[in-house]
């Protein structure tokens, strides 16, 4: 059966030599900055131009907005009036719906039946306001050509699970007080983009499941303190599996209810942008989750009405399914969930997760990317480029200043470009080749085999005109089954050898190199830099969230705070590195627009230097390896060091006298370029950031 992309989907054209800009009939600025991709400049035109058409038809030829558009949340649902309940639902295989809870005893009454409207499809039903009430439990009952089931509506905005049976049901949500927002007109200040990825139900040290409240009370002001400027928040829509974290979703509307209540949501939201922190969202729009009862997996008797058909409805890695992004009712939900998020929490954007498995019809699975071709070869889901598309111009239609990140391994380009441009919109994408490399170095290389020309190139490399997020590890690195970067370089030791003075070799290597790599990522950023909670002070061990396997237990889903608050513990070293690595980054005026001059490298001696704006960044990676009067070539003046991993304060020997003020030394061969060599003792192991007077 032909499938709604096989009918839309534009021909790629190839050419057998390179093609020049007076080939291609005015080009797209994607293009322009980037020849080789002249080659196919008609794929990127037929995508472009795909976005349009769809945009023009959504928008009635310009006649509304896209923000017009996506506005099913205040339709579809459950929503009261002066006068009425009105519930609607879009189930068009359905052939009769009643909406059943603890006002009507869980039985199907012909009054709670809805009706279809034969315009439409959509199933309507009116009641008046004493029929239901705030807190009442309900689901949909639809029956359907040959069977019948019990479903939680789509558009449910409130979704909770009973603690004894583990049901889940949709909750009425109306409470006699909206909340009232202290700060209604955040502007982030977010240059460059400092992101704190975290969890609610994993924040707290217990072991259990926190909530929304605690988070704000207890974890947000460590945030504010650390001087990260934004925070990412995971597993926000309603999941029934809580060791998915959050991503496998069933109630795309519903924040998920076992962290608290909405107004506890906002709350944390309000408090945060009162602090100047900006929040954005992990949103999920790559799959869902398979659950029937629970979710979209087969609403109405139809498994199709919201994911493709055949072998592409279901994620052979994932165990989910697959959204059918040619379809407009598909658009519409998952475009007015956009906008619910943003305009009902006010969150300040979206990291838009699994943005690889949506482009390409193999979901990256088994792909290497090794050229351009892997692009534009017929392989990509052009109606999965163009909802991204679309929903890039909704967001910054609604308020330019909201955030969008993608995450996306395959390094399509244009991601990161704006749509006149020839891009898909998004505002930044994820710089996931740096962990790898991270993981990659610490396994596979001696510390005498570190090469500086090599993790130069890697913490750099990225398009020109895209900005990037630039990161040594996410919540990826800490799952189970794999380590973070200090459990990497360290491991048992931790356990027996992280107490301040009572450190071997092992631990004394790990806190010197977990200073230096994320020193080194952060320092060469072009957009922003993320960490996941707690691996900022090195917290040790794994993710491991309850199950059968573990006897559900929460030992490894929770965040040691004791561990950073004990001062006797070296975890103490690495979180104030942190924040004094911020400070520094924060220090130089539009630090992203500042350009990355090298200054040396040396894979012999294992030294980097380079400079951005008046920061001088100084790297030894030898790990045996002291330099006395070490010469670089800078800009003539004097130098202040404002930053040192060995300082004693991080868990440093302070083998420098970082009070001094460095001068530089005349050199008649470079006088006309400005330059004199400054001479440093770098001691191995240990970086320095330098600051010109």
């Amino acid at each position: 059966m032909a499938t709604a992309e096989s009918k839309t989907k534009k021909p790629i054209k190839k050419t057998s030599k390179p093609r020049t800009h007076k080939e291609v009939e005015r080009p797209l600025e994607l293009i322009r900055k980037d020849p080789y991709l002249l080659d196919y400049a008609e794929a990127i035109k037929g995508r472009h131009e795909h976005a349009l058409d769809k945009l023009k038809q959504l928008t009635n030829n310009g006649k509304k907005t896209l923000t017009d558009f996506a506005n099913g949340h205040n339709y579809y649902g459950l929503h009261c009036n002066s006068r009425n309940w009105i519930f609607r639902e879009w189930a068009p295989n359905a052939t009769a719906i009643y909406l059943i809870g603890d006002f009507n005893n869980w039985q199907e009454i012909p009054e709670f039946q809805a009706q279809k409207d034969l315009k439409t499809g959509d199933w309507i039903l009116k009641l008046p306001l004493k029929a239901i009430h705030h807190g009442d439990y309900y689901k949909l009952k639809i029956y359907w050509e040959g069977g019948s089931g019990e479903r939680i509506p789509a558009w449910a905005q409130r979704v909770v699970q009973d603690v004894n049976t583990k049901v889940f049901s949709a909750q009425v949500w109306k409470p006699t007080e909206t909340y009232q927002w202290k700060k209604k007109n955040f502007k982030p200040t977010v240059n460059p983009l400092l992101i704190y990825e975290c969890h609610i139900g994993m924040a707290q040290d217990e072991e259990k499941v926190g909530s929304y409240t605690e988070f704000k009370d207890k974890v947000l002001p460590r945030i504010i303190k650390a001087g990260y400027n934004c925070i990412q928040i995971m597993a926000i829509q309603e999941h029934p599996y809580y060791g998915s974290f959050g991503y496998h979703v069933s109630s795309f509307f519903a924040a998920s209810s076992r962290f608290g209540t909405p107004e506890e949501l906002k709350a944390l939201i309000d408090e945060a942008h009162c602090n100047g922190i900006a929040v954005i969202m992990d949103i999920v729009h790559s799959h869902a989750v398979k659950n029937e009862i629970e979710g979209l997996g087969n609403f109405a008797g139809d498994p199709n009405q919201y994911f493709y058909e055949g072998g592409r409805r279901e994620h052979p890695a994932w165990d989910s399914l697959c959204f059918d992004y040619g379809k407009d009712e598909v658009l519409h939900f998952l475009l007015s969930n956009c906008k619910y998020w943003l305009e009902e929490y006010h969150f300040d954007g979206f990291r838009f997760d699994g943005v690889t498995s949506m482009l390409y019809y193999s979901h990256g699975l088994g792909e290497a990317f090794t050229n351009y071709g892997d692009y534009f070869n017929g392989h990509q889901d052009d109606n999965a480029i163009c909802y991204l598309t679309l929903a890039n111009l909704l967001i910054h239609e609604i308020d330019p200043r909201k955030i969008t990140i993608a995450e996306e391994v395959s390094g399509m380009p244009g991601l990161a470009c704006k749509f006149t441009a020839g891009g898909y919109g998004f505002d930044y994408r994820m710089a996931m080749n740096i962990p790898d490399y991270w993981i990659k170095t610490i396994k596979e290389l001696k510390d005498e085999e570190w090469k500086p020309s090599s993790i130069f190139w890697e913490i750099k490399n990225r398009r020109a005109d895209e900005r990037t997020i630039s990161y040594c590890e996410s919540h990826d690195q800490a799952l189970v089954g794999d380590k973070t970067i200090i459990f990497r370089l360290i491991d048992a030791d931790m356990y027996w050898h992280f107490k301040k003075g009572d450190e071997n070799y092992m631990a004394h290597r790990g806190i010197a190199l977990h200073k230096m790599i994320r020193l080194a990522t952060i320092s060469t950023i072009n957009g922003g830099y993320l960490n996941f909670m707690g691996n900022e002070f090195g917290h040790p061990e794994w993710i491991d969230f309850p199950r059968e396997g573990n006897g559900w237990s929460h030992k490894y889903a929770r965040r040691q705070w004791n561990l950073v608050d004990n001062e006797e513990l070296d975890y103490q070293y690495l979180g104030l590195f942190d924040k004094a690595m911020l400070d520094v980054v924060k220090s130089e005026k539009n630090f992203n627009k500042t350009p990355i001059q090298e200054i040396w490298h040396n894979d012999g001696d294992q030294i980097l230097a380079f400079t951005r704006g008046d920061l001088l960044f100084v790297f030894n990676f030898s790990p045996t390896q002291s330099y006395v009067d070490y010469g670089l070539l800078v800009p003539t003046g004097t130098y202040d060091v404002v930053l040192n991993t060995d300082a004693k304060v991080f868990g440093g020997n302070e083998l420098n006298d970082d009070s001094i003020t460095h001068f530089t030394n005349y050199d008649a061969l470079y006088v006309n370029e400005h330059k004199e060599w400054l001479k440093l003792y770098i001691p191995a192991r240990t970086a320095m950031v330098l600051k010109k007077n």
